[in-house]
């Protein structure tokens, strides 16, 4: 498999990115990556680092997109950018995927540019997983698409299912409907008439209906559906509190302990884990005709290791394949 890595993209660049390419490398022999970025500077990081294998290979980029830039200004003043020049490769079939921990907007609006959906699929959206206390769940979409439209979201519910079976293991994953009430005829017309239409399709089975905020973590759903600005707002809001609560429980129970500190803290690290991104590497961008994993801007060579051994994973369990042959089942307008 071949992998553009967006060598340019997240806070830490290029570093942690060029060390989670060469580990991935030494873990999954059949992978490739491919660097995207300035090459003098890529050459010489890895000649620092003293990998000389024959299997990470670098495609100029003369452009970075930083992180608070604004994307669409972002994807017209720098064609060139690393972002940019790996979709390149991707709509090229020059590579299988794209990881970027880099400006997310700009991931997106790159890819929608390149209009590399799969068939049937209206609009991509980006799926993450959360922790529940039934395991895990997928939340979809968080982002890329803030004005979506019923059938959007009915593809999410289709997309976000056969994600939660093939990658967390959920043999029958349940599909929930964030809303604002568990009634069906709460929230507004989008959720209303969105309501109607899972509740009308293929997926009839296994929807459960609308969930409201507090039952996100409650496990009342494994595959949970919303418009991008609603999913932004619950990731950012779950991100910050999974933090705070996290520091707050080490120094007011830690603070405590005289005996056995040492396992109340590894304790406390392995819950931790549960809430961090590195463990999970990146986020999918579902729907479209490729493999694109978007990291978090912070994500150390941990995290982008994970990424490019999802990726693999993402291919070897079919996902694309089956999309698109579920969405062929049930167009929508």
């Amino acid at each position: 498999m071949r992998i553009a890595l967006d060598a340019m993209g997240g806070d830490f660049a290029p570093e942690p990115n060029i060390k989670g390419a060469i580990d991935a490398l030494q873990a999954e022999p059949a992978l490739e990556v491919v660097l995207v970025g300035p090459q003098d500077l890529l050459e010489s990081q890895i000649e620092a680092s003293g990998y000389s294998g024959d299997r990470l290979s670098i495609v100029h980029a003369s452009q970075v997109v930083g992180m608070e830039e604004k994307p669409t200004e972002a994807m017209r003043q720098k064609p060139d950018s690393s972002i940019s020049v790996c979709w390149k490769l991707m709509a090229a079939h020059e590579v299988d995927a794209v990881v970027s921990a880099g400006n997310t907007g700009a991931v997106v609006a790159s890819g929608l540019k390149t209009r590399l959906f799969l068939k049937e699929v209206k609009r991509p959206g980006i799926a993450v997983t959360l922790p529940t206390v039934a395991g895990h769940a997928v939340l979809m979409d968080v982002g890329a698409n803030p004005s979506a439209r019923p059938a959007h979201l009915y593809q999410y519910a289709v997309m976000g299912e056969i994600y939660a079976r093939e990658v967390l293991g959920v043999a029958s994953p349940k599909v929930g409907l964030i809303n604002i009430g568990s009634e069906d005829v709460k929230g507004n017309d989008l959720y209303r008439d969105t309501y109607r239409l899972l509740n009308d399709s293929p997926l009839k089975g296994s929807f459960v209906g609308n969930v409201e905020g507090r039952g996100l973590y409650q496990g009342e759903a494994d595959v949970l559906i919303c418009e991008g600005f609603v999913g932004n707002v619950v990731l950012k809001v779950s991100e910050g509190m999974a933090e705070f609560l996290m520091k707050e429980a080490s120094q007011q129970i830690l603070g405590s302990l005289d005996q056995e500190k040492g396992q109340a803290l590894q304790a406390f690290q392995e819950m931790a884990k549960r809430f961090r991104y590195h463990e999970t590497g990146g986020a999918p961008l579902l729907g479209i005709d490729g493999i694109c994993i978007i990291c978090h801007g912070s994500s150390d060579a941990h995290s982008i290791t994970n990424a490019l051994k999802g990726s693999i994973m993402f291919k070897d369990r079919g996902i694309n394949s089956q999309i698109a042959e579920h969405l062929a089942q049930k167009p929508v307008a």
